[in-house]
């Protein structure tokens, strides 16, 4: 079992945060993110996730337009905004990681399924991502308030990239956190048969 200062890093103590400390990340942290998030199991190894980092100026100028009111200020403040998406066409690369069988075929000329396995994969990687930035030590600010159509406009213009929600990553202020939420119990979400 994981130690309990690495629990609390990924789970326990983890806080979704709405504002950031004036600390830069290096591309070095982003590209260690990666890194760990990509071994995350996705159906058929499908691997639809594509993630736009926003870091440099003009680009948070280009996301501002885009965001909800409300999660303006966080976004602006964050050292970088993960732009977590899917490809609506990954199942051209499943030659290459799902290779033992043709599973492109799975997914071509079917677009109900490509949306269906391409969202839940991605957002689930997505759930790997934010883990694995825990993991190199930097917070995260999920976020779903967003003009999805205009913003994927925007960042993808060809339309084959489906924006599914966006991440600020940084170093958290602590002192803008609310007061933990409280969770469901075990007997509440879960039961055993």
């Amino acid at each position: 079992m994981l130690n309990k200062d690495t629990l609390n890093t990924l789970f326990t103590k983890a806080r979704s945060h709405n504002g950031w400390l004036d600390k830069s990340i290096s591309e070095t942290q982003i590209k260690e993110i990666y890194a760990l998030m990509k071994f995350g199991p996705t159906a058929a190894n499908t691997c639809p996730v594509r993630i736009t980092f926003v870091q440099s100026s003009q680009a948070k100028a280009r996301l501002k337009p885009h965001l909800d009111e409300g999660n303006v200020a966080k976004a602006m403040a964050a050292p970088a905004v993960a732009i977590i998406a899917y490809d609506t066409e990954f199942y051209n690369k499943l030659d290459k990681l799902f290779p033992h069988t043709d599973a492109r075929s799975w997914y071509e000329g079917k677009p109900e399924k490509i949306k269906s396995v391409g969202e839940m994969n991605a957002t689930l990687q997505g759930a790997y991502f934010m883990l694995a930035a825990r993991s190199v030590g930097l917070d995260c600010g999920p976020m779903g308030g967003f003009n999805a159509q205009t913003l994927e406009q925007e960042f993808f213009p060809d339309g084959k990239t489906k924006s599914i929600f966006i991440c600020a990553i940084g170093s958290g202020d602590q002192s803008k956190l609310f007061p933990r939420s409280p969770r469901l119990s075990f007997d509440e979400a879960c039961r055993i048969i």
